[in-house]
């Protein structure tokens, strides 16, 4: 066998080690739950959004603004109002994992909250809602078919956790960016820090 054959199999067998202490050991530790790509986060958000409600009423409060200058303010004419992106904060967390649970998840098309204490109310019960649930009854949904229904004609199948995370975890996130844009829009003094709320660090 020549020196350079040798060195040949030498890098193939290093190559092989590497690969394997990487499922062993690294591919292991960076695994994550189901509970822990949405629980967390929504958590974080809503507790944010939370916040954005309490900031909103007392703009309207400093400026002598009727709560509707805000609650039933758009970004944009085809755009739905303040009201309607923070209740779809709750429905893309708490309503999202009943979805699933259910093994159907359809849009809310209820009337939302026409005041600041109503939209509080609606967080406060999702957030009420995520707190209960444990790391063993949401990762215990993974895997498990579900689908998004629209009226009787459309609907979409999904798993689970590609419901969760493609769909609506996505949505979440836009609904309260959406619901930071109009109220900082409108001229409240907010930051990226209320939008982002608590974040996790590290005890």
């Amino acid at each position: 066998m020549t020196q350079q054959v040798k060195r040949g199999f030498y890098r193939l067998r290093l190559r092989a080690i590497a690969i394997a202490l990487l499922i062993i050991i690294g591919w292991n530790i960076m695994a994550i739950t189901l509970y822990a790509a949405t629980i967390p986060s929504y958590q974080q958000i809503l507790g944010a959004v939370a916040g954005l409600i309490d900031k909103a009423e007392a703009y309207c409060t400093e400026q002598g603004l009727a709560p509707e200058a805000i609650l039933n303010a758009q970004l944009a004419p085809d755009m739905l109002p303040f009201a309607f992106q923070v209740r779809s904060v709750a429905t893309h967390s708490l309503g999202a994992i009943k979805g699933v649970q259910a093994g159907v998840f359809s849009p809310d098309t209820s009337p939302w909250p026409d005041s600041f204490d109503g939209l509080r109310t609606v967080i406060a019960a999702a957030r009420a809602g995520i707190d209960a649930l444990s790391a063993a009854d949401v990762d215990a949904l993974e895997g498990n078919a579900m689908r998004f229904q629209f009226g009787d004609d459309y609907r979409m199948d999904f798993t689970a956790e590609d419901f969760l995370l493609s769909f609506s975890q996505p949505n979440f996130y836009f609904h309260a960016t959406t619901a930071y844009d109009i109220l900082r829009h409108k001229g409240a003094a907010i930051g990226k820090g209320d939008f982002m709320g608590a974040v996790r660090l590290k005890m």
